[in-house]
């Protein structure tokens, strides 16, 4: 075996958001000698090709939602060319690129070595990494960090490699004209609702009646029946049984839906497939480390981010726990100050319960809390009540009755206090709406406390107040 090059305190695997937002805790507050390896870009899924690409495109999505819409208030908007997606694609690289350089620079500000490779556990204290010039570096750490994320499946349906994933939705250099997007989770819908508002004909191919199915049943009731208004094609109770390849630029999908229950064909220039994700473990050498796994691969962690070995912890898209990006990073804070902030934060970790999520669909769909179905199991239906309403937000006021997006909102609440706990709410403003009203929920609100709140008008958010 190679000699130790290098030791320090803590090494975390992994230069996604969570890993790297313990290491500057770690390091930068409390001074702890950390080295932080990625072999990819900085960043990791979020910055890359995740989130924050995302939110641009959504925006460029909304955007062309609102020029349809301006008719209605009297604009008279002629578009002197198509959407330039090549000069929008170029333009959203760039700014990836100046965030990969922010989070490099962050690292060196709070004293983070930095070393791009690919790290392979070799025991609990060990790690060779090989760097991108390929040479090799022997770590020795007293403490390690699992924060590797997760990447993309692709099914074993024949052809299947003809198709891209989300990762592969950012490469992306032209618009297709006909795309079909396989799957019934947020990336899939949220792709689904971009690519549809930027032109391309879309095509979503979900196995049963609905999408978003973790979610309430109003979540995916009310955006499933917006999706069609809009024109998206939904597939439902769908498989796939091969793709084959056109030309150079087409592709033809052979599948069954509810409605082809024998079998039909699609021709498609684009496929994306966005059925999971795996954790991003292949390679980093858990059986020499004798660190546990569940059965689809993540890393078993505790509340507290600890593995089944003392000195290696794990947290993240790589658990399987709750995949959303703050939920890592805040993950991250926390066990850096457990494991280096002194007596004072021996117990600190992330409380997993009531964290808020949003799906970027058109339009957005917010979430924090139980489910009806979940409250209902937990507390029973006589200690459980439902506060609903649904509408038409004023936005649409100047618009054709075929032209008007729905507003639905949920509370729900048990006991005779009434507390809060669940809040479901669709429609325009949601994700930022929802912010607020997390905090509400996770300090425990009850429904006369939202009641006690002064209405603001008009907006659509005054409804949660005012229930009825």
């Amino acid at each position: 075996m190679a000699p130790i090059s290098k030791e320090c305190d803590f090494l975390v695997i992994g230069g996604g958001s969570g890993g790297l937002a313990c290491a500057r805790r770690a390091s930068g507050q409390w001074g702890a000698k950390t080295i932080a390896v990625e072999s990819n870009r900085l960043g990791g899924t979020c910055v890359n090709v995740g989130c924050v690409p995302k939110k641009v495109t959504w925006n460029a999505a909304a955007i062309a939602e609102t020029l349809h819409e301006a008719a209605a208030y009297g604009f008279n908007i002629k578009e002197t060319g198509p959407f330039d997606f090549k000069t929008f694609k170029h333009k959203r690289d760039d700014y990836v690129k100046r965030l990969n350089g922010i989070y490099e620079r962050n690292l060196e500000k709070d004293h983070v070595e930095y070393l791009h490779g690919r790290a392979h556990l070799l025991n609990k204290n060990e790690v060779e990494v090989v760097l991108h010039n390929g040479s090799k570096e022997i770590i020795r750490a007293k403490k390690i960090l699992l924060a590797t994320g997760g990447h993309p499946n692709i099914p074993n349906t024949p052809g299947a490699e003809l198709g891209i994933t989300s990762d592969g939705f950012f490469d992306l250099e032209t618009l297709p004209k006909r795309v079909a997007l396989v799957g019934a989770g947020y990336i899939a819908v949220e792709m689904a609702g971009m690519f549809h508002h930027l032109g391309s004909e879309t095509h979503l191919f979900i196995r049963h009646e609905t999408f978003l199915r973790t979610f309430d049943p109003m979540i995916q009731e009310t955006i499933i029946k917006e999706y069609e208004r809009q024109g998206l094609h939904i597939h439902r109770n769908s498989s796939q049984s091969k793709i084959e390849k056109k030309d150079d630029k087409w592709m033809t999908m052979h599948y069954t839906d509810k409605n082809s229950p024998n079998g039909s064909t699609l021709d498609i220039d684009c496929l994306l497939w966005a059925i999971g994700r795996s954790p991003e473990v292949e390679d980093l050498g858990l059986d020499k480390a004798g660190v546990n796994q569940d059965q689809k691969g993540h890393i078993i962690a505790d509340d507290y981010q600890n593995t089944n070995i003392e000195n290696i912890y794990s947290l993240g898209d790589v658990c399987g726990k709750i995949e959303l990006t703050p939920v890592a990073i805040a993950a991250g804070r926390q066990l850096a100050n457990r494991l280096f902030g002194g007596p004072e934060f021996k117990n600190a970790k992330l409380d997993y319960t009531n964290i808020p999520s949003v799906v970027f669909a058109h339009p957005e769909v917010g979430s924090i809390g139980m489910t009806e179905q979940e409250a209902r199991d937990t507390f029973g239906d006589e200690n459980v009540k439902i506060y609903k309403t649904d509408f038409t937000a004023m936005y649409y006021a100047m618009m054709p009755p075929e032209a008007k997006a729905p507003t639905a909102y949920k509370v729900i609440c048990t006991g005779e206090e009434e507390k809060v706990v669940g809040l479901h709410i669709l429609g325009s403003g949601s994700a930022e709406m929802l912010q607020g009203f997390g905090v509400a929920v996770k300090m425990g609100a009850r429904k006369r406390d939202f009641d006690s709140c002064v209405a603001i008008h008009p907006t659509s958010a005054e409804e949660l107040v005012t229930l009825k």
